[in-house]
């Protein structure tokens, strides 16, 4: 979470991601969440105002700690894109995987229950993030590494594969996440180089 951030907070917040996924965001309660804290309701309505409020601040530090991991991709054009994307795909990828071992990632599960508001909110660091990604496959297709494709169709399919791969993700299967990682890495890579049909 947040570097400075509340240790009971943040608790609150690992507690309630886990039942809103487990249970699904209608089917759990302030109750839920306060039992599972071993506390009244009333300490958590002292630090969040509302369930939503709690699923919001989840989005969100999810959101925005995988924006600040590639923010500097977006105006650089030193780096090589091949590379970029590499990084962006391994820190997403990472985040994703590693998160999933001890709770679950929400991402677009959460949106509706949002209100418009914090789902605007939501959706402008979303819409960051696409917008760097598109930007790295555009150096691609610019410097010739990667073949002339709809970015936008490219950047939308390499997120989905990240994101989706929380669903069947399992740390007792077979592949480890490196090897999950360098397996998005090279499908995506050798996708956009044009190896792939």
């Amino acid at each position: 979470m947040d570097k400075g951030s509340n240790p009971q907070k943040d608790r609150m917040l690992a507690i309630a991601g886990v039942l809103f996924w487990k249970k699904g965001y209608e089917g759990t309660t302030m109750r839920d969440i306060a039992r599972a804290y071993r506390c009244k309701p009333a300490n958590i309505y002292n630090y969040f105002p509302s369930k939503e409020a709690l699923l919001y601040e989840i989005l969100r530090s999810q959101m925005e700690w995988i924006v600040s991991s590639i923010k500097d991709l977006e105006d650089d054009n030193q780096t090589p894109p091949v590379e970029q994307l590499r990084f962006l795909i391994e820190k997403h990828a990472s985040f994703t995987l590693n998160y999933a071992k001890s709770s679950k990632l929400l991402f677009d599960v959460g949106l509706d229950s949002l209100s418009p508001a914090n789902r605007k909110k939501i959706v402008k660091l979303r819409d960051t993030y696409d917008r760097i990604l598109r930007k790295v496959i555009r150096r691609g297709i610019k410097s010739g590494d990667f073949a002339r494709v709809d970015e936008k169709l490219a950047a939308y399919s390499i997120a989905s594969m990240i994101v989706r791969s929380l669903i069947w993700f399992s740390p007792e299967g077979k592949l480890s996440i490196p090897e999950i990682i360098d397996f998005i890495k090279n499908f995506a890579l050798n996708g956009l180089s044009g190896k792939v049909g």
